[in-house]
Order: C-alpha cells, then sequence, then structure tokens
C-alpha cells in the first residue's frame, strides 16, 4: 500500500505560480502512471494531468495546457506540478492519484487506486 502525500498548496494572486508535490511512501511510484486531479466546491472532480511511470508521456485537461507542467524524480519517489499563469477558475483541492496496471496514463478518476488526501489551491483575482 502506498501513502501519497501532497503538498505546496496555498493562496496566490492571479497571474502567480505555485508548485505542488506528490510524495509517495511505502511502495516505489517508479512503475506507476501518476495523475493529477481537481474538485471545487459544489463541481465533480475533474482531471488535470497525468505522467507516464517513465516520464516520457504527459497528458493535460484543455483548461490547463501551457499553462501546468508535470513531472516526475522516481529517485526522489515525488511527482510535481508546476502551475503558472493561474486563473481564480483554478481554485481547487487538487490531488494526486497513482495507477499501477493500466498501460498509458489515464484520464479518468477511476483508473486510479491510491489517492492523497488533497491541498488547497486558492488563486484571488
Amino acid at each position: 500500500q502506498v501513502q501519497l502525500v501532497e503538498s505546496g498548496g496555498g493562496l496566490v494572486q492571479a497571474g502567480g505560480s505555485l508548485r505542488l508535490s506528490c510524495a509517495g511512501s511505502g511502495r516505489t511510484l517508479s512503475r506507476a502512471h501518476m495523475g493529477w486531479f481537481r474538485q471545487a466546491p459544489g463541481k465533480e472532480r475533474e482531471f488535470v494531468a497525468a505522467i507516464s511511470w517513465s516520464g516520457g508521456i504527459a497528458y493535460y485537461a484543455d483548461s490547463v495546457k501551457g499553462r501546468f507542467t508535470v513531472s516526475r524524480d522516481n529517485a526522489k519517489n515525488t511527482v510535481y506540478l508546476q502551475m503558472n499563469s493561474l486563473k481564480p477558475e483554478d481554485t481547487a483541492v487538487y490531488y494526486c492519484a497513482a495507477d499501477w496496471t493500466y498501460i498509458t496514463p489515464g484520464t479518468r478518476d477511476s483508473e486510479y487506486t491510491d489517492w492523497g488526501q488533497g491541498t488547497q489551491v486558492t488563486v484571488s483575482s
């Protein structure tokens, strides 16, 4: 069983940047595709970004493409989400998740089996 812990959230003004981290413990993440999802108040959880276990494939939601970058450091058992040009509509709780079984990184939360507790990102206008 892997434990995932997100960090790096906070309050930032529109146009600012944040870098989220997702640290794994209890199991190496080097064979897991990793995803980032977010959930805003009153809305369903939505896909943000995903990265393959090797880091060679990355997918992004259209709403964040060109602004967010997902990366990983398998030696540190950590995945990152660099968020630039933040907008108020990016405000949400951000979650990282691990997928151990699919061939390519997924965009559906049902494909991920292990989840972190989330970190709050608030973007003020």
